[in-house]
């Protein structure tokens, strides 16, 4: 577990493990004896999540909610095996999500069809599915209480149509899941972060994705909790930069059409993706460059490349 024993707000950084150090983060919220945990991470995860609590002083007992921002496997993948491990924990999920969670084979299936089956059953674990009665349904406006702190649902479509990021008031601040984009801690210099959009399969829409952004400013947060990754400030500048890349990816897929023939397309547009992220590593100072930018986010541009090809082929 990252940060240390008594961070502030009571909010501690979890590595789940997923893929490499620093990829993908679980949070985990203490108030007043109480714990809520923000992403399950897959199934490898759980022993992760477990350990944190004990370092915390927290028995499994304790845990009150396991909140999830969408079904993902990155995300959710574990949610299954978590709560058979956290007895008095219920899942909050977005109501499209609800089924899947009580039978993930077809997330599985999806999954699978994106990564492969060999890269699935390795790195995510088999899902677990969850009784329907340990289930809330994430609406709109629903708020839960951790202790005596409300945490606020808000539907933030764009990335995913059954995404919803969670506002906490004693923060300030949002956990966004993959509506405000990804930033990896090795591009960052000092505090300074650096934002990309996730533009994934399979339901990227940019109009919502604008929209949901919005969404999220109009709390006018001072901080946002990102599962890729952790905590970032300067919400506002970080805001325009996720605005202007949305509009830039969807105009390089615009620009990709290359006679219906969609695998061209695609690749077409990963290479785009990768000129546009070399730009944008050198305009903005990253700390890493070059080669190496392009490697921290290569799983990523080539899923963005799929997301945005699907969005232009159904929206076209």
């Amino acid at each position: 577990m990252e940060r240390s024993e008594s961070p502030p707000f009571g909010i501690h950084r979890i590595d789940s493990g997923y893929l490499r150090a620093q990829m993908d983060a679980i949070h985990l919220i203490v108030q007043d004896g109480r714990a809520a945990i923000v992403e399950s991470g897959t199934t490898h995860a759980v022993p992760h999540v477990l350990a944190a609590l004990s370092r915390v002083g927290l028995t499994p007992e304790a845990v009150d909610w396991v909140m999830l921002t969408h079904i993902h496997l990155d995300h959710a993948g574990g949610a299954g095996a978590l709560l058979q491990a956290l007895p008095r924990a219920r899942l909050l999920v977005h109501p499209r999500g609800v089924r899947h969670m009580c039978d993930p084979s077809r997330l599985w299936a999806a999954s699978a069809a994106v990564y492969g089956e060999a890269f699935v059953a390795r790195e995510y674990g088999q899902p677990v599915p969850v009784a329907v009665e340990r289930i809330t349904e994430a609406n709109e406006g629903r708020v839960v209480m951790l202790g005596g702190r409300p945490i606020e649902v808000a539907e933030t479509p764009g990335h995913a149509r059954h995404h919803v990021c969670y506002w906490d008031a004693v923060s300030r601040g949002w956990f966004t899941g993959d509506a405000f984009g990804l930033s990896y801690r090795e591009t960052h210099v000092g505090d300074r972060a650096f934002v990309v959009p996730a533009t994934t399969p399979s339901q990227f829409e940019p109009d919502a994705m604008h929209s949901s952004i919005e969404r999220l400013l109009a709390k006018q947060p001072e901080r946002m909790f990102l599962t890729h990754y952790g905590e970032v400030g300067e919400v506002p500048r970080l805001a325009a930069d996720l605005h202007r890349l949305i509009d830039a990816f969807c105009a390089l897929a615009r620009a990709s059409v290359t006679g219906g023939d969609r695998l061209l397309q695609q690749e077409a547009l990963f290479g785009a993706l990768r000129q546009l992220l070399l730009q944008e590593a050198a305009e903005q100072g990253w700390a890493v460059q070059g080669d190496a930018a392009l490697a921290l986010y290569a799983d990523d541009l080539i899923l963005n490349a799929q997301g945005l090809a699907g969005w232009l082929n159904e929206a076209f």
